[in-house]
């Protein structure tokens, strides 16, 4: 599954992000993973969850971001969320890219089960329609 969370710059996405993941950890068996241009978020996260500073990682791109995400679900079989703060930046997308990255990680939630929760900086209207029926929550 794949949800997206979309607005423009300072709507709100990230607190109803954080809000989601906090809620979803009480609920989920498995692992969670919440990737992020930075960590000023770590004490607003469940200690469960994992958060990854993805900067630290010199992804440019969306081949590399899918990489690194197939290399966190290959070391985890029990993960089962994983939710992306900044998407277009911690991916290195452009406008060009951001349907066919979401095309990869709608079947690398398939393949694996892993459902994705998107936060993206772009207003509903903005996004390529493949994206249009996956959001969630537009604000």
């Amino acid at each position: 599954m794949v949800q997206l969370i979309v607005g423009n710059k300072g709507k709100g996405k990230t607190k109803v992000l954080l809000e989601k993941v906090n809620s979803e950890v009480k609920k989920t068996s498995g692992n969670i993973v919440y990737l992020d241009s930075n960590t000023k978020h770590m004490f607003e996260l469940n200690n469960k969850i994992r958060l990854i500073n993805v900067t630290d990682y010199a992804i440019d791109n969306c081949s590399e971001f899918i990489g690194f995400i197939l290399g966190i679900i290959s070391q985890d079989h029990d993960l089962q969320k994983m939710y992306f703060d900044s998407f277009l930046e911690i991916a290195g997308l452009s406008d060009e890219t951001l349907g066919m990255c979401i095309d990869k990680l709608i079947a690398i939630s398939e393949k694996f089960k892993v459902d994705f929760i998107i936060s993206i900086s772009k207003d509903a209207s903005e996004l390529p329609e493949n994206c249009k029926p996956y959001i969630e929550v537009a604000l």
